[in-house]
């Protein structure tokens, strides 16, 4: 967007009353990030996080875990299992080393398709770890032990358990 135009469609809206403040942000040079994240920054109370790592709060890192292993599957094989595939993460355990332990179940409908998920000597089920296992140490900013199991039930779509972890409720 040019300039000018930004400029003006800023104040016409900067008059409406609703904003206090407007922070111009160039998505391709970066312009003006740093000034928001300073207004940001400023703008949190100040504290330690009062919610305890054992507390239900940690179940978003389930749900995140268990989407990224299922991008995983998806990047891997999605021409031959297309929205076939679910994810579970089944236990997230921080370890006194500081690392987290992460088990999860990749479910598909048919018998046939686990093979797909597997690989030939595992190794499709490998890659999709290891994939998986990098982008939750660079989020998590810690190790990660990763298991991964692949089991076969044709009603994964009709799973409480699934919909749940995702907050949602879900009548069979």
């Amino acid at each position: 967007m040019r300039r000018d135009t930004l400029l003006a469609l800023s104040q016409r809206l900067f008059e409406t009353g609703v904003y206090s403040e407007v922070f111009m942000i160039s998505a391709l040079s970066g312009d003006g990030v740093e000034d928001l994240k300073t207004r940001l920054a400023l703008a949190m109370p100040e504290g330690r996080g009062s919610t305890p790592r054992t507390s239900p709060a940690d179940v978003p890192l389930r749900v995140l875990a268990a989407e990224i292993t299922r991008e995983k599957v998806y990047l891997r094989v999605h021409e031959e299992l297309p929205y076939s595939a679910a994810v579970e993460t089944t236990a997230f355990e921080d370890r006194p080393d500081g690392s987290a332990r992460i088990e999860q179940t990749i479910y598909v409908e048919r018998e046939s398709q686990r093979p797909i998920v597997l690989g030939k000597g595992g190794q499709t089920l490998k890659w999709i770890g290891q994939k998986a296992r990098e982008e939750l140490i660079e989020i998590l900013d810690r190790p990660v032990h990763l298991f991964l199991t692949v089991k076969v039930d044709p009603k994964w779509q009709d799973s409480k358990a699934l919909y749940a972890q995702f907050g949602l409720e879900f009548d069979v």
